[in-house]
């Protein structure tokens, strides 16, 4: 586990080194719990199906009840019958809901104290790009030698940063202020820009990692 976090700049130089806050225990279970939760909350839930009430056609009896020799039937949108309505099938539906403020927090902290423990956080000083283009973003991973997939963090809008890495498929962007274990658990690297470091740290300053192994 880093005791210290390496600060970066643009050409891939180390610059300075910071403490991590980022050193208590992991809590696999709150994990899940937040990752599960933000799994759900994408889920459109638009699997319909018709029941006998609802599928067309069926308003006639097809035959007498008695007399025919044939089982009887009240409809040709019986369940039973081909082009019949469906059973318990799914309908439309909200999968959403909400964990408290205080678990999402835990959650977020101990993915990125698991992350830390991995040694796969590390800070940029700060972004600066030529241009609004992709190669612009490649340059600078290859700067850091970076080659998995990379969350980055910033504290606020960055167009042009943000325009030149929505085509690399290998590169996420995050805002720090909505960050989520789900996000930190995604990613193999976490880059930090500083400022977006220090507003986390404000962000998770009540939850320590004595909370975290209750």
């Amino acid at each position: 586990m880093a005791e210290k976090l390496v600060v970066y700049d643009m050409q891939g130089k180390k610059i300075d080194e910071v403490d991590s806050l980022f050193n208590g225990k992991v809590n696999p279970a709150i994990m899940a719990q937040a990752a599960k939760m933000y799994l759900a909350n994408k889920r459109c839930g638009l699997a319909s199906t018709k029941t006998r009430g609802e599928v067309s056609g069926g308003g006639k009896k097809p035959w007498k009840q008695k007399g025919t020799g044939r089982a009887r039937v009240g409809s040709i949108r019986s369940p039973l019958w081909r082009h019949g309505g469906v059973v318990f099938g799914p309908h439309p539906r909200n999968f959403h809901y909400q964990l408290s403020p205080k678990i999402r927090n835990l959650a977020l902290l101990s993915a990125l104290n698991e992350k830390n423990k991995q040694e796969s956080i590390l800070i940029l000083d700060k972004i600066s790009l030529a241009q609004a283009k992709s190669k612009e973003v490649r340059n600078l991973l290859d700067q850091l030698k970076i080659k998995e997939k990379v969350l980055f963090i910033l504290s606020k809008m960055q167009e042009d940063f943000q325009r030149a890495a929505r085509n690399l498929e290998a590169v996420t962007v995050a805002m720090a202020s909505t960050l989520n274990a789900a996000d930190v658990l995604k990613a193999k690297k976490i880059i930090f820009l500083r400022d977006a470091y220090e507003f986390i740290a404000g962000r998770l300053k009540l939850c320590s990692a004595k909370t975290i192994a209750h």
